[in-house]
């Protein structure tokens, strides 16, 4: 009798999610497997949602007393919390007074690899040190759209894989999208001088 497996109970790492998330752009569904994809991302999510919900217990039940050394460390970490653009900052990238360093489009594109993508760019632009970048996600008002990536992308910033990556975002000015791009200021690294 061959052992019996335990895959369901086998969660994704991180990298796990960004690698699926590139192997999902090269990859188009079959004719009638769209549900079965649509079924995997939502069980990823689902489990994201869970690690996130175990992480906020176990934090929520953890001793109440820091010592001050760890209250310090703490303290200079990105909270994962997003706030809106200062007007000025976003009138200056608006006027092109404040470079955008770079920019991905994603619009076209199914909510897995733009996922996938999107993860990718912002990775690879933290790392780089950019603080500026502009996303692109359609404003879906082609016949038969509704906007997904408009709508999903912002949710995604509330996720574990890109929580830490961005400061703050807000909807472009007209010139460079309007409704169907956003402005993103990625958070700085460590070590990085203010």
């Amino acid at each position: 009798m061959a052992p019996e497996r335990k895959d369901k109970e086998r969660k994704l790492s991180t990298e796990d999610r960004i690698l699926w998330g590139r192997v999902a752009k090269s990859a188009r569904p079959m004719p009638g497997r769209m549900a079965d994809l649509e079924a995997f991302e939502a069980a990823l999510a689902a489990e994201a949602e869970n690690e996130e919900k175990t992480r906020a217990a176990k934090a929520a039940t953890a001793p109440a007393a820091v010592d001050t050394q760890n209250a310090q460390t703490s303290a200079k970490q990105p909270s994962g919390q997003h706030h809106p653009f200062e007007r000025p900052v976003k009138r200056k990238i608006a006027k092109g007074r404040l470079a955008l360093e770079a920019r991905i489009d994603l619009h076209g594109l199914i909510q897995s690899e733009a996922h996938g993508m999107l993860l990718d760019f912002l990775l690879r632009a933290h790392s780089r040190g950019l603080r500026h970048v502009l996303v692109i996600t359609g404003k879906g008002s082609s016949m038969g759209s509704e906007g997904a990536l408009k709508r999903a992308v912002p949710l995604w910033f509330s996720k574990p894989e890109f929580r830490f990556l961005i400061s703050s975002y807000e909807t472009a000015a007209q010139h460079h999208g309007g409704d169907g791009a956003l402005y993103i200021r990625l958070s700085r690294g460590k070590g990085e001088k203010l």
